[in-house]
């Protein structure tokens, strides 16, 4: 079963910040059985999608090319955890460092203009030991980032539209 915790990204801004959304709803599997009768949004799976913000932000810095993984949490303060059914969440991650080994990056999480949560997230770029390993099947990740409309509102480091490096570019 794949998780998605992000709806589409509303910013992307390639090495520097992302932002997507989020829309809690009722027909979500997890709120059947958690608080039944009040359903609300556990916070690990908001902090799943700030990871899954900053991740995929991280993730295309670094050309897609190394296997990004959360390795740790350092803090992340909830102001708000009644978020049900029905609420807007809007992620956004700011890449601190990007380097060959590993990632930070400073997250929040917006209801309208209510904080929500913020906090720091450091990520572990896996190495060559893990070169076997498949993360992601064949396509899954770059078929999940056209999903979540990355292409359709990215830019790269000089402001120009993000191009995706697995399809042809049809304007030649």
């Amino acid at each position: 079963m794949n998780w998605f915790w992000i709806d589409r990204f509303t910013l992307f801004e390639s090495h520097k910040r992302a932002r997507a959304i989020k829309t809690i709803t009722r027909s979500e599997e997890h709120l059947h059985e958690h608080f039944r009768y009040h359903p609300l949004e556990p916070t690990s799976l908001i902090i799943e999608g700030l990871a899954q913000t900053a991740g995929l932000l991280i993730n295309e810095a670094t050309g897609f090319k190394k296997k990004v993984v959360l390795g740790k949490i350092p803090r992340v303060t909830f102001n708000i955890t009644e978020i049900a059914p029905g609420d807007v969440l809007a992620y956004e991650a700011v890449a601190d460092y990007i380097n060959e080994e590993g990632s930070m990056a400073t997250v929040s999480v917006h209801r309208g203009e209510e904080l929500v949560a913020e906090g720091v997230l450091v990520f572990a770029h896996l190495g060559s030991e893990f070169s076997g390993k498949k993360q992601f099947e064949e396509g899954v990740l770059q078929d999940l980032v056209r999903i979540y409309g990355m292409y359709d509102v990215g830019v790269d480091v000089d402001g120009n539209p993000l191009k995706d490096p697995y399809c042809p570019d049809t304007t030649d």
